[in-house]
């Protein structure tokens, strides 16, 4: 084998092939734009690093940006979120040099960085931005040779915002996150169903008549509440904005303080994007038998080295379930090391929502390539004209279809002249 790669185990690779065919067949917008790249090749010769959650949807992502013509190389963006099947195939049966292990520590997952990078990429492709922050922060005598990137999560537009805002950023960047038909959907119907599937699968717990708390009502909080409320839990929802705060009120949930929260209820969930957002005091009022988890990009959001001081014995009860004693008798539980639980547990989004999210990261990178050279090096949205065709493939793969304004129609929204 002399494809680059660092991978649990090759022989997984027949079975990784079989399911990342079974995602495909519910990934049409995706499947169209590969037949296309396929025959055009608007990629051609042009390297792409992605550090992606290695599932079967990413894939068909590689699929679709090898058949147009570009040399791609893959490293996981989450210590956990691997599947470890998926990585042999992208190697053994595609051709992709891959770089990821479920469960590999913190040293492996940065020296996956490291090997995606010695790709010599033209363009990067995150989710969460650490790809790009090595870029600046280690491996400046790369950023001549790069047109551009692309992020896919909403923690990772915000860190580079942040890169942008200070002076830091070197080249343009698509946030692929904030393109409608990537968070309106994989973040809401996406996160809400594969949270829940992931809570599910770790403890078997009964969702209906729980009190869970979602930390953060964004899209992908409104998903998670959304999906245990219709499996018959009581949702509390914690925020800090006031509108987004007025918002969940209005849609029927509770809403109260953290400190509130964890006093009464039975399952917390993170998703704010932000750190510590559940801290040492509030695992001091959890009830026994309280379990915790995050879906939210990276596992900072719970203060777990101040749960483990709390705690005087600790065990691995399930295979993503650890049991933290607490001094006072209480037991709390932490699912999949306070990682995404989706994809720690689960399998990450169903391939119909990340249908639509890769379909705009396939036509990002096609974006970058006519386009690099003449953007600032800021943090870009997807054009609305990929936006809208996106949903246009997505509605016809479903054999939908809508209405189009008429030429009256049209003459009125564009005038001033005709009043009412």
């Amino acid at each position: 084998m002399n494809i680059a790669h660092d991978v649990k185990d090759l022989s997984l690779a027949p079975a990784g092939r079989l399911r990342i065919e079974w995602a495909d067949r519910a990934m049409p917008v995706l499947r169209q734009i590969r037949d296309r790249f396929a025959q055009e090749k608007p990629l051609r010769g042009i390297r792409i690093a992605a550090c992606l959650h290695v599932t079967t949807e990413t894939g068909n992502l590689m699929r679709t940006l090898v058949a147009g013509g570009a040399e791609a190389t893959v490293c996981a963006s989450n210590p956990l979120s691997t599947q470890d099947d998926v990585a042999a195939a992208l190697v053994s049966e595609y051709g992709v040099p891959t770089f990821a292990i479920k469960g590999e520590d913190h040293e492996t997952y940065y020296r996956h960085l490291s090997a995606a990078l010695e790709s010599h990429p033209q363009i990067t492709m995150d989710d969460g931005a650490d790809l790009v922050t090595m870029v600046f922060s280690k491996r400046q005598d790369l950023i001549p040779d790069v047109i551009g990137g692309t992020e896919e999560t909403t923690t990772g537009v915000i860190r580079l915002k942040s890169m942008e805002a200070n002076g830091v950023l070197k080249y343009p960047i698509v946030a692929v996150n904030d393109a409608q038909t990537k968070h309106l959907f994989d973040n809401r119907y996406g996160t809400g169903q594969s949270t829940v599937d992931g809570i599910i699968r770790a403890t078997n717990i009964l969702m209906s008549g729980a009190r869970i708390v979602v930390c953060g009502y964004g899209w992908c909080g409104r998903g998670v509440a959304l999906r245990a409320r219709g499996l018959g839990a009581r949702v509390i929802v914690v925020e800090v904005d006031h509108i987004k705060a007025l918002e969940a009120v209005m849609d029927g949930y509770d809403v109260m303080p953290i400190g509130e929260a964890a006093k009464v209820a039975d399952v917390f969930v993170t998703l704010t994007g932000n750190k510590n957002v559940i801290r040492k005091e509030h695992y001091r009022a959890m009830k026994d038998g309280a379990i915790i988890c995050n879906s939210g990009h990276f596992n900072v959001e719970l203060d777990i080295p101040g749960l483990e001081s709390l705690s005087v014995a600790q065990r691995q009860i399930r295979p993503f379930v650890r049991e933290y004693r607490l001094a006072n008798g209480r037991a709390l539980f932490l699912l999949g090391e306070g990682r995404l639980i989706n994809l720690a547990a689960a399998e990450g989004h169903p391939a119909a929502v990340m249908d639509m999210s890769f379909a705009n990261q396939a036509l990002a990178c096609e974006f970058l390539v006519r386009n690099a050279r003449s953007l600032e090096k800021r943090v870009h949205g997807v054009p609305a004209s990929v936006d809208q065709e996106i949903a246009r493939l997505k509605l016809a793969s479903m054999g939908i279809q809508i209405d189009a304004m008429t030429d009256e129609q049209v003459e009125y929204q564009s005038s001033w002249q005709e009043g009412t």
